[in-house]
C-alpha cells in the first residue's frame, strides 16, 4: 500500500507531521480528517524511500518523551531581554536562508554561557527528534508562554516562521520599551507621593492637632468645619485603619480566585477592555496581532478558514477570542470575511472597509498588511498617551492634597486670629 508524508494541523493548532498508510491521496485525506487532523500538506513517499524509511526507526510523534524531553525535566526561565534577543538572532538566520535546526546549532555554540544557550539546545534537540518547534518551546521554557507559542505554530504551518519571530520580536521590544519608559516616568511622581504623603502625615498628625489646641484655648476661638472634618477622617483611618486594610486584602483574594476560575475568564478579558485608555490599548494590540498574523498566513498560501483558526489561537483575550469564533464559524457556511465581521458587530468599521477592499481587489494580504500598520500607529499613540498623562496626573493629586490642608490651616489661623481681635475689641 502506498505510503503518505502529511503535515496537518490538530484541534489545539500545533502542527502534527508524519506518514500513513493509504490507497491514494484522497484515501488518506480522509484518514486524516478521521483522526481529527486538518491536512496541510499530503504528498506519496516512492517506494524506493518508503522502504528505507520502514527499516529505520519511526521519528518519535509529537506526544512521544524523546530523549531531550527526558533530560529536560526542569523547565529554564528567561528574561524578556533574553526572550527578545532569541526570538531577534532566530529570525536573523531564518530569513537569511539557514533551517530551523541549523540555526538553533549556531545558536548552541554562542560564546556566551547561560539559560540561552542551554535553552537553545533542548530546542534543537527536540526539533531533531521530530517535534515541531512550538511543541519545542512549550517543553523547553515557560517564559515564551501560550501566544507565543501559537504564532511559532502558525508560522512553521504557514512557512513564514522568520516573518512571524521577527513581529513578535518587535512586540516584545515595544512592550519592554514602554515598561521602561513607565518606570522612569515613575520615578520622579514616585518621590513627590513620597514627599506628599510624608507632609500630609506631619500636618495631620502634628500641626493641625497643634492648630486645633491653640484654637480651643483662645477665647472665642472656634475650629473651622474643614478642620473638623479632616480630623474625624482621621480619627477614622487611625480607629479602622488595620480591619480596612484586612477587608481590602481579602477582597482583592476573592477578585483573583473569580477572575482565574475559567467561566469568569471572558468576563473579566471583556471588563478590561473597557477600562479607560488601557483598554484601548489591548483592543489595539489584539487588532495588530490579528492583522498581521492573518497577513501572514493568507500570503504564504493558506486558506482564509485555516489562517483565522491559527490567529485565534494567537488571541490571549478570551473575549476577544469568543469573537473570533464566532468569524469562523460564518466563513465556514461560505460568508465572506468583512461580512462575518459586519455580522459579528464587535469590529470597527474602518478594519472592515479596509478588508473589504482586499476582497474586491484580490489583494486581501496587502489590505490587512496596510490594517496592521494603521492600528499600530495608533497602538504607539495610546501607549503615548498613558506615559503622557501619567506626571500631570500625579501633580495634580499632590496638590489637591497638600493644598487643602494647606489651605484648611491658613483659614483656622485667620479666623483665630479674627476672633483673638473680635475678643479684644
Amino acid at each position: 500500500m502506498p505510503l503518505f508524508s502529511f503535515k496537518a494541523l490538530t484541534t489545539s493548532g500545533s502542527v502534527e507531521t508524519g506518514e500513513i498508510d493509504a490507497s491514494d491521496r484522497p484515501q488518506a485525506l480522509r484518514n486524516l480528517e478521521r483522526k481529527g487532523l486538518k491536512p496541510v500538506k499530503v504528498s506519496q513517499i516512492d517506494s524506493l524511500t518508503a522502504a528505507q524509511k520502514k527499516k529505520k526507526p519511526q521519528a518519535k510523534s509529537r506526544g512521544k518523551v524523546s530523549e531531550a524531553e527526558a533530560n529536560s525535566d526542569e523547565m529554564l526561565k528567561l528574561k524578556r531581554p533574553e526572550v527578545v534577543m532569541f526570538t531577534e538572532e532566530l529570525a536573523d538566520m531564518l530569513a537569511a536562508g539557514l533551517q530551523l535546526e541549523p540555526a538553533l546549532k549556531s545558536m548552541e555554540n554562542r560564546q556566551q554561557s547561560g539559560n540561552l544557550k542551554d535553552v537553545s539546545q533542548r530546542v534543537r534537540q527536540l526539533v531533531r527528534d521530530g517535534n515541531n518547534f512550538s511543541y519545542a518551546l512549550r517543553r523547553v521554557s515557560p517564559s515564551f508562554g501560550p501566544l507565543y507559542c501559537s504564532l511559532a505554530a502558525a508560522g512553521e504551518a504557514s512557512g513564514a516562521l522568520d516573518t512571524i519571530l521577527n513581529r513578535q520580536a518587535h512586540y516584545l521590544k515595544t512592550i519592554q520599551e514602554l515598561q521602561n519608559k513607565i518606570i522612569l516616568a515613575l520615578i520622579y511622581p514616585a518621590f513627590l507621593i513620597t514627599v506628599g504623603a510624608g507632609v500630609g502625615v506631619i500636618f495631620v498628625t502634628q500641626l493641625i492637632p497643634q492648630l486645633i489646641t491653640l484654637i480651643e484655648k483662645t477665647p472665642g476661638g472656634k475650629i473651622p468645619g474643614g478642620v473638623k472634618f479632616l480630623m474625624a477622617i482621621t480619627g477614622f483611618f487611625a480607629d479602622w485603619g488595620l480591619i480596612l486594610g484586612l477587608i481590602l486584602v481579602a477582597a482583592l483574594f476573592i477578585f483573583k480566585a473569580w477572575k482565574d476560575q475559567e467561566e469568569n475568564k471572558p468576563t473579566w478579558d471583556e471588563a478590561k477592555l473597557q477600562i479607560p485608555i488601557v483598554g484601548k490599548v489591548v483592543e489595539n494590540r489584539f487588532y495588530v496581532q490579528f492583522l498581521e498574523t492573518m497577513s501572514n498566513l493568507v500570503a504564504n498560501g493558506l486558506p482564509l478558514l485555516r489562517a483565522l483558526e491559527l490567529s485565534r489561537d494567537a488571541t490571549g483575550n478570551l473575549y476577544l477570542r469568543g469573537n473570533m469564533d464566532q468569524v469562523i464559524d460564518l466563513v465556514g457556511d461560505g460568508r465572506s470575511l468583512s461580512r462575518s465581521l459586519v455580522q459579528v458587530g464587535e469590529f470597527p468599521p474602518v478594519l472592515i472597509d479596509m478588508v473589504s477592499v482586499g476582497e474586491q481587489t484580490g489583494r486581501l494580504d496587502h489590505a490587512l498588511a496596510r490594517a496592521a500598520e494603521r492600528y499600530d500607529k495608533e497602538l504607539s499613540n495610546s501607549i503615548a498617551r498613558i506615559t503622557a498623562l501619567i506626571m500631570p496626573t500625579v501633580l495634580i493629586s499632590l496638590a489637591l492634597l497638600v493644598g487643602t490642608m494647606a489651605y484648611l490651616m491658613i483659614t483656622a489661623i485667620f479666623q483665630t486670629i479674627s476672633n483673638m481681635g473680635g475678643a479684644g475689641v
